[in-house]
C-alpha cells in the first residue's frame, strides 16, 4: 500500500520550508486579527506575542511525490469560472470570500447561518497529503490544511434520521462566476455524501493548500475533500450544508445519470463510457500510471461498501 501512518511527522516536512515559514506567518496574523475580535481560529493562540503552535499533521498521508503548487493552483475543474483547465485561475479574481457564512439546515439540532469564523473556530488544522483522482483520468497529490469533516458534523448535532448531507456552493452573481452561463449544470453546484462517509476519517474540510490559504479556483474559502472518490465530489466554495433523510440529487448525476452516479468512489474496473478508468495521467509525469481501487485507501473505506455491487452503485 501506498499509505504511510506517520504520527510525528513535523509540518516543515510535508510543505517546503518556505512554504511552512509562509503558513505559520499566515497564522500568526490571523491570531492576532482573532484577539481583536476575541475569536480563537483553527491552529492558532489567542496570544498574538506567542509563536502559533504548528498544526496536528493527518495520519493518512501517501509518500508520492506532491504535484506543485503552481500546477495545483493553475490547472482546475471549476466551472462557475470556465470550462477550460486554465479558466478559474484567470476569471475568478473578482470572487468575493469575504464576509462569508455557511447555511447549516435540515435534520441537524444546531440549524444556523454561521460566520465562517464562528464555524471553524476551535479546530485544530492537520496538514494531509492525498491523492485526488479526477474522473477525466488525471490525477494530482495535493497537501491540504484543514479539519476532519466528522469534527464539524459532531459539533453540529445531527439527528437519528439524517443519513446524507447535501453540500452546495455559493451562488454568486455573475460579475464574480461568469461561468454561470455554461447551461449543463444545475446552479448551484450540488454533492452530497451518505452520512456513514461524511463521517469516514478520510473526509475533510480543506482551507488551505501548500500550508497557504485556499485560493478562489482551487474552492475558496473553505471545500470537501474525500479522496477515494473522483475530484468533482469535493463540492468548492460551500455556501450551505444539508442534513437529510434522502439521499441528495447532486449535479453530474442530474445532468448525466448515465456517466456520473452518486457514489463516484474510484474504481478501474467501472469505465467511463467514453474513456476507460484503469489508468491515470499524473500531472506532471508523461508515462500513465495504474489507477488503484478507491484511489489507494480500500483499507480505509472499503468496509462501508461491503455487499455493494459496484457496478450498480457507481
Amino acid at each position: 500500500m501506498l499509505i504511510k501512518r506517520p504520527p510525528d511527522i513535523p509540518s516543515s516536512e510535508i510543505t517546503s520550508e518556505k512554504l511552512y515559514h509562509n503558513r505559520r506567518e499566515f497564522l500568526k496574523n490571523l491570531a492576532g486579527m482573532a484577539v481583536s475580535a476575541g475569536i480563537v481560529l483553527p491552529g492558532c493562540t489567542t496570544n498574538a506575542a506567542t509563536e502559533t503552535a504548528p498544526p496536528v499533521p493527518g495520519p493518512f498521508d501517501t509518500n508520492e511525490p506532491k504535484t506543485p503548487y503552481e500546477d495545483i493552483t493553475t490547472y482546475n475543474n471549476y466551472y462557475e469560472f470556465g470550462l477550460d483547465k486554465s479558466d478559474p485561475s484567470r476569471r475568478s479574481r473578482n470572487f468575493k470570500t469575504k464576509p462569508w457564512t455557511v447555511k447549516v439546515e435540515g435534520l441537524v439540532k444546531k440549524p444556523a447561518t454561521y460566520a465562517l469564523e464562528d464555524l471553524v473556530k476551535g479546530f485544530t488544522n492537520e496538514d494531509r497529503i492525498y491523492r485526488m483522482r479526477c474522473v477525466e483520468a488525471w490525477s494530482m497529490v495535493i497537501p491540504w490544511m484543514g479539519f476532519p469533516l466528522a469534527d464539524l458534523i459532531r459539533r453540529l448535532e445531527p439527528l437519528p434520521s439524517a443519513k446524507f448531507v447535501e453540500f452546495k456552493t455559493i451562488l454568486a452573481p455573475r460579475d464574480q462566476m461568469p461561468g454561470l452561463s455554461y447551461g449543463g449544470l444545475e446552479w448551484p453546484y450540488t454533492e452530497g455524501l451518505r452520512m456513514d462517509e461524511a463521517m469516514n476519517p478520510l473526509s475533510f474540510i480543506a482551507l488551505g493548500i501548500y500550508g497557504k490559504p485556499l485560493l478562489n479556483q482551487n474552492g475558496a474559502p473553505l471545500r470537501l475533500v474525500v479522496p477515494w472518490k473522483y475530484g468533482f465530489k469535493g463540492c468548492k466554495s460551500i455556501a450551505q450544508i444539508r442534513f437529510v433523510d434522502k439521499q441528495p440529487r447532486t449535479a453530474w448525476a442530474i445532468a448525466n445519470p448515465g456517466e456520473y452516479g452518486f457514489y463516484s468512489n474510484v474504481n478501474p474496473e467501472v469505465h467511463h463510457p467514453r474513456w476507460r478508468q484503469d489508468r491515470e495521467t499524473r500531472i506532471g509525469e508523461f508515462f500513465p500510471r495504474k489507477t488503484l481501487m478507491f484511489n489507494g485507501y480500500t483499507e480505509h473505506v472499503a468496509q462501508m461498501y461491503a455487499g455493494m455491487d459496484l457496478r450498480k452503485f457507481y
